[in-house]
């Protein structure tokens, strides 16, 4: 398959930038594609997306380690105006979703739009041009309008382990497997036990000879209610989309009905938590291991995982759940604050993401020369919306402050961004605006009212530590509300929440209008 399209001469090459776009787009995967497709239905052509990598997929490209599916249902997961009726399963691995968005985006036709393997160095608000002045491994360009769509899980983050760069083996991270590596009667170490290491330790313990997983905290894991479709639902699917939209609603409310459980009462998981101590004892049958992987904070509060099999995986002769604290790696092992060193040919690192730390927050300044990064260390990192942040004219985040799910589907979250992106970009054509950005008095509104809201839900009440945090303690990663709920407030861009200039300014504040906070 050519990820360029039908165009040869882009496939292999990259083909140089122009030297001006409208609309400058970071990123290739949900949020940048769906962006690119929505622009060209509206009618935008004049705009570009950049892709560090060599197609689509965002972190469905670039997570293919052993056992990679989704824990949001199939039916969720896909764009409203692209449903999938070819999903296998209920829920989707790894594969068949980015075999979606790999036909989606050769259907949609704006693959001549996108430029791959060309990354984002630095993009930096020029003020007296109103526009951004960007710089890539292609070459430079300006843009009217600059849309980060990187994602909140593009960045793998690595382990700060005393020793870690003297190991002699193979090291390599959940989201950059190395494929080339035969695991087979090797000793194995996987450091982490969220979401990739829930599918990877159960698809490896069988080939490989020990396999030591280390636990920082037990997570809740619930039952994988998975299955795959029968021929009648996948005929249904393919020539009644109807019955498809229906299976599709019935999910989306069934997952609504659980953000009461976090944002109200955690009493309201009860049901939850009883079916994952249930999947505990039927998975584990050592009562020292069963208390071990028993979590000792509210359901909920780390992110809730689904799996079959990774209970029986830790009751394996050949698999060891290693509770002490890493103390150091050297170069043939992981010794553990205990003094137990344990030899392993190979470090999987399934240890998350940059996600309250975005890289390329560092890589975009806005006025006066401050980057994304350092205003959100001074201030905490927040945007109007999820969308625009004071202070970065004419900058919108695809996936931005809370805007993240614990429950339910981020392409939902990512549409109601789209459509709220390309509202502004209507309405400053209609009004002749060369560029806008929130009222510090908008922005300060809305972020106090999510942290507000955040002090009642069990991200907050439930005695855990998490990824959602950021150093401060605050959630900056989830929403707070129903999933409906933000895609109302999202309906529509207020322009009177933002301070804007006018395209025919003489000078560069000369037609601003500040808007009242």
């Amino acid at each position: 398959m050519n990820p360029h399209g039908d165009d040869p001469s882009l496939a292999g090459t990259v083909a140089p930038l122009p030297p001006h776009v409208a609309v400058l787009v970071v990123g290739a995967g949900f949020g940048g594609l769906g962006m690119a497709i929505k622009l060209a239905e509206k009618g935008v052509h004049d705009f570009l997306v950049v892709e560090r990598a060599d197609e689509v997929g965002g972190t469905w490209r670039d997570n293919t380690y052993p056992g990679a599916a989704c824990d949001v249902p199939s039916q969720l997961y896909s764009f409203s105006f692209a449903l999938n009726p070819g999903w296998s399963r209920s829920f989707s691995p790894q594969a068949e979703i980015q075999d979606y968005l790999r036909e989606v985006a050769q259907e949609s036709g704006v693959l001549g739009r996108f430029r791959f393997g060309v990354s984002f160095d630095q993009g930096a608000w020029d003020e007296d041009s109103q526009r951004w002045r960007v710089r890539t491994s292609a070459g430079e360009c300006t843009a009217d309008v600059l849309v980060s769509a990187a994602g909140a899980l593009s960045e793998p983050k690595m382990p700060d382990i005393d020793g870690i760069g003297s190991f002699q083996g193979a090291v390599f991270h959940s989201a950059r497997w190395n494929h080339a590596y035969d695991l087979s009667g090797k000793r194995v170490a996987v450091i982490g036990t969220g979401a990739s290491s829930v599918q990877i330790v159960p698809e490896i313990a069988g080939q490989v000879e020990r396999l030591d997983v280390y636990q920082r905290t037990a997570p809740w894991v619930m039952p994988r209610r998975d299955r795959p479709y029968t021929r009648a639902e996948l005929f249904a699917f393919r020539h009644l989309p109807g019955v498809q939209r229906l299976y599709r609603t019935a999910i989306f409310w069934a997952r609504e009905t659980m953000v009461p459980a976090f944002t109200i009462n955690p009493k309201l998981a009860a049901p939850a938590k009883k079916a994952s101590l249930a999947n505990i004892r039927r998975g584990i049958s050592d009562p020292d291991l069963r208390e071990r992987v028993t979590p000792h904070f509210e359901i909920g509060c780390k992110r809730i995982l689904i799996s079959n099999d990774w209970y029986p995986a830790l009751d394996r002769e050949n698999v060891e759940l290693v509770t002490e604290p890493i103390a150091k790696v050297t170069p043939s092992g992981v010794v553990t604050e205990d003094g137990t060193e344990r030899e392993v040919d190979v470090l999987v690192n399934a240890t998350g993401f940059h996600t309250t730390d975005l890289p390329i927050a560092h890589r975009i300044s806005g006025r006066g020369g401050l980057t994304l990064a350092r205003q959100w260390e001074r201030e905490g990192m927040s945007a109007h919306k999820g969308a625009m942040t004071r202070g970065f004219p004419n900058l919108f985040l695809i996936v931005g402050p809370n805007t993240g799910l614990g429950h339910s589907s981020m392409v939902f979250m990512i549409e109601s961004q789209i459509a709220y992106v390309l509202d502004a970009l209507r309405q400053m054509r209609a009004r002749d605006i060369a560029s806008l950005e929130p009222t510090r008095g908008a922005q300060d509104r809305w972020t106090k009212d999510i942290q507000r809201r955040m002090e009642r839900t069990v991200w907050h009440t439930g005695g855990c530590s998490s990824w959602y945090l950021d150093a401060q303690g605050r959630n900056v990663t989830l929403w707070p509300r129903t999933t409906f709920r933000f895609r109302a407030l999202t309906a529509r861009f207020d322009v009177h929440e933002h301070d804007v200039t006018a395209h025919h300014a003489s000078r560069p504040d000369a037609d601003r209008v500040e808007q009242p906070t």
